[in-house]
């Protein structure tokens, strides 16, 4: 199966997309086709554990890859989570279920990805023959940065340097990337927000001089974001697992199906839920759950992406995104593989700041996807509604799910099953959940852990508990237009 990048670049396999993270000519890379698994496929998915699940499904998404060869991988990326079903689905009321993304060692669902992209990027820079340091460049808006430190750490022959906006992260969000050790790991805040870091990655893999400079060093470019195809098929195979969970347990039949509300920023996750479908999985309807920056929404009910709006900074800051990379791939496909069309898309919205859709297109979208969005008020309701109703405690980005996903079946009626997706730990965000379900909130983030564990009787995660006492390790600041500078620096600074 050939990948191309969504404007056009050359064929490459999906080593060499892995290892490369993005196009040459700045386009993501897409799979030409995809398999199409059967009700028997996913019978025979959910008897196996999930490591195993997820390397199944990778071999079918990743060509040179065989099933033999990923399950090693996949056990290793998965041995520390803090439970053996590494994504388990929770049972609420009136058919409705959760995906728990969050167990893994930096609690968001960044991990099941990031444990497993390491491997993968290791695996195919031998299968290349790529001899030089991969450094990977990484922009967050919260949960990315910290488990690319965490996956990435100490790996041979890989470096990771991650940029995060200044003052745009939750504490514990910091504190976890800033306390990171290991000695390839680079931390640097941007003095703005993440699209700001996220279009200062971008810069920098299409700057001739800047691949010239860390050619010197020895170092080729790659990225850890959802726009490398290595980070975005371990999504898929969650979502194929999940559907495998739910069919066998008799919790949805093959001819209802079910439904998907993914609270997300850059599109990445949905779009690995859409792909589940595309592959096989009964899934129905897609929710794509947006907070108050919620660029996203108005894209699926008018057809036009318009990032000339105001920035909000929100209780759920993964979220806080204008420019959602990922949604280039879904224009490809929307687009029926026309490249040309893709870059004038992104040129327009580049230039502009905008750009509409064909009547077609509109349709096509509409037929699959819901777009919603809740602001914190919202939000703070929905985690509130969650805890006393269900005593299911909520993160302030599964809250947004659970609003829209509550709108969304008051405005069509839709009784389909329900799937949200939890993305992260409530204890990441504890004390906007705190405050949220009325809970008492300390004026320091980690004793509002404390304090939400002490009234909800749900454990802390010990990672959460520790981070207190964590030294600081990491201290860069730079300016957007300074991110290539804070690069080289920092491999610098590590001699």
């Amino acid at each position: 199966m050939p990948y191309i990048s969504t404007r056009g670049a050359a064929p490459v396999t999906a080593p060499e997309a892995i290892v490369r993270g993005i196009g040459p000519d700045g386009g993501l890379y897409v799979p030409t086709s995809l398999p199409r698994l059967t009700r028997a496929d996913f019978a025979a998915l959910a008897l196996l554990p999930y490591p195993a699940r997820a390397a199944r499904a990778l071999a079918l998404l990743l060509d040179g890859f065989s099933e033999d060869e990923l399950l090693p991988m996949a056990n290793a990326a998965y041995a520390r989570f803090d439970t053996p079903a590494v994504a388990p689905v929770a049972a609420l009321t009136e058919r409705r279920y959760v995906l728990e993304l969050f167990h893994g060692p930096t609690l968001a669902f960044k991990d099941m990805a990031l444990q497993m992209l390491p491997h993968l990027m290791t695996a195919s820079a031998r299968k290349t023959g790529e001899t030089r340091e991969i450094a990977i460049l990484t922009a967050t808006s919260g949960d990315t940065g910290k488990a690319a430190l965490e996956g990435f750490r100490d790996v041979e022959g890989t470096s990771v340097t991650v940029f995060y906006p200044l003052g745009g992260v939750s504490a514990v969000q910091e504190k976890q990337m800033v306390t990171s050790r290991g000695k390839n790991v680079h931390v640097a805040a941007v003095k703005g927000n993440f699209d700001d870091a996220q279009t200062g990655v971008k810069a920098l893999f299409a700057d001739p001089a800047f691949a010239r400079d860390m050619a010197s060093l020895g170092k080729t470019l790659s990225s850890a974001n959802s726009i490398n195809l290595g980070r975005l098929a371990p999504q898929v195979a969650y979502y194929l697992s999940a559907v495998a969970d739910l069919l066998a347990q008799g919790r949805i039949t093959w001819e209802e199906g079910v439904n998907i509300c993914v609270p997300t920023g850059n599109f990445g996750n949905i779009l690995a839920a859409w792909y589940a479908k595309r592959m096989g999985a009964p899934i129905r309807r897609l929710i794509c759950a947006s907070n108050r920056n919620d660029v996203l929404t108005d894209f699926i009910r008018t057809g036009v992406y318009d990032r000339r709006r105001e920035f909000h900074k929100t209780i759920s800051p993964s979220m806080d995104i204008l420019i959602s990379s990922n949604l280039e791939r879904y224009l490809w496909e929307l687009s029926e593989g026309d490249c040309a069309q893709v870059r004038s898309y992104m040129e327009q919205l580049k230039i502009e700041g905008a750009y509409t859709l064909n009547e077609m297109s509109k349709v096509h979208m509409r037929s699959a996807f819901f777009g919603g969005f809740a602001d914190d008020g919202a939000t703070a309701a929905a985690i509130r509604r969650a805890w006393v109703r269900e005593r299911y405690l909520a993160d302030p980005h599964t809250g947004v799910a659970f609003s829209v996903s509550e709108d969304y079946r008051r405005e069509t009626g839709d009784a389909t099953p329900l799937l949200i997706v939890s993305t992260a730990s409530p204890y990441k965000f504890s004390a906007d959940v705190a405050a949220a379900i009325g809970v008492p909130v300390p004026e320091d983030a980690f004793d509002a852990a404390d304090s939400l564990e002490q009234a909800t009787g749900v454990p802390a995660p010990q990672a959460v508990k520790e981070l207190k006492s964590l030294p600081v390790l990491h201290t860069r600041v730079c300016e957007k237009d300074g991110m290539g500078r804070a690069v080289l620096d920092g491999f610098a600074d590590s001699q």
